[in-house]
């Protein structure tokens, strides 16, 4: 099979001829990388290791909008953030962090219950068309990546992930949500409004054949009775615009997900990426398998698991997929981003056991 072959087997959870294996290399791993490495390219690093490639296209989208603005002003390490609307203006800040070579936010823009309103202003002046000139860039990159790798693009956040995430912060959106439910809720439907027509230009436009819903779920943020009430009935919706266009809709979920298995379960959605193993998560390849017989489970491994021994690697995943009924609707990968520590020449090791490991 080509890499793309095999990732789409695995999506669709039929046999495979080898496990699909995919470390989430980043901008932030080739850095810390000894020579040759650390001159190589990451397309460079994935053919060197023999990677089964994920790659991000366009979502072949456009945002229009007439009376509201958001301008970003980075500054030594430092972005601020201004939404600007007829009603008055919100603020943000994020930082960058050099380390993981990404941005974190330390000041969200959404603080008061009228900033609420002011977001709501925002929210509501964004119009979502198709671009077409992104369609044909997206189909040329196609066109270049052939079997080489997988595709995928993404939609956005749903409202109460992306209101902990980015908009309100997690205590204080928590407190907002419980003091004003009315106002929050509001501003929800207006998001998911927008991300369903996103989800529709999206799913029709972009070639690519994955859509994400890039979440971060994790009962550390949120409980499951606020993914049941709120992200629930938000994913249905994505959901089921994205696989009646003929494209697979996948949820990156990378945190604490045992209480939410049964919940997500009941979603159409094709799978689960970053499904991340204890420590850093919460669920082993068992536990995703147990609960979905025909969900694709992309991930299996965690970032602590990647800071051990060769011997400590390929032993973890030996034992989890040796306990797994069959191989179907398996794509393994590092969880998150493969952390630095990790050489690539244990990388590459791990992947050809990975490769010679037979799959049932």
């Amino acid at each position: 099979m080509t890499p793309r072959e095999r990732w789409l087997s695995a999506l669709k959870c039929e046999p495979v001829d080898m496990i699909p294996f995919w470390p989430k290399l980043d901008s932030a791993y080739v850095p810390y990388q000894e020579e040759p490495y650390k001159s190589m390219s990451i397309d460079e690093l994935h053919k060197f290791i023999g990677s089964d490639q994920h790659i991000g296209i366009s979502g072949c989208i456009k945002t229009i909008r007439k009376e509201t603005s958001i301008k970003s002003t980075p500054t030594n390490g430092t972005m601020k953030i201004i939404y600007e609307t007829p009603i008055g203006t919100l603020n943000a800040t994020n930082r960058f962090d050099t380390i993981s070579h990404s941005w974190h936010p330390t000041e969200f823009p959404i603080k008061t219950r009228y900033d609420i309103e002011i977001m709501k202003v925002f929210v509501l002046d964004a119009t979502d068309e198709p671009d077409e000139v992104q369609v044909e860039q997206a189909n040329a990159t196609i066109k270049n990546i052939g079997e080489e790798a997988i595709t995928a693009t993404g939609i956005g956040v749903s409202p109460l992930m992306d209101w902990i995430q980015h908009l309100a912060g997690i205590e204080n959106g928590h407190f907002l949500l419980n003091d004003y439910r009315n106002e929050v809720e509001d501003l929800f439907d207006a998001m998911h409004e927008k991300l369903c027509r996103r989800a529709e230009i999206v799913s029709e436009k972009s070639p690519a054949v994955i859509v994400y819903s890039v979440e971060n779920t994790s009962t550390t943020l949120i409980s499951p009775d606020m993914f049941r009430k709120y992200c629930y009935k938000h994913l249905l919706d994505y959901a089921n615009i994205i696989i009646s266009n003929g494209k697979f809709h996948i949820l990156h979920q990378c945190g604490h997900l045992k209480k939410l298995l049964a919940n997500i379960e009941e979603l159409p959605s094709n799978g689960i990426e970053a499904f991340t193993s204890p420590p850093v998560g919460n669920t082993t390849l068992k536990d995703g398998r147990d609960a979905f017989a025909t969900k694709c489970l992309i991930g299996g491994t965690n970032a602590y698991l990647w800071t051990r021994s060769e011997e400590e690697i390929i032993g973890q995943i030996k034992h989890d997929l040796d306990e797994l009924p069959h191989h179907r609707g398996i794509v393994l990968t590092s969880g998150g981003v493969m952390p630095p520590l990790c050489k690539p020449e244990t990388i590459k090791n791990v992947a050809d056991f990975i490769n010679n490991y037979k799959a049932r």
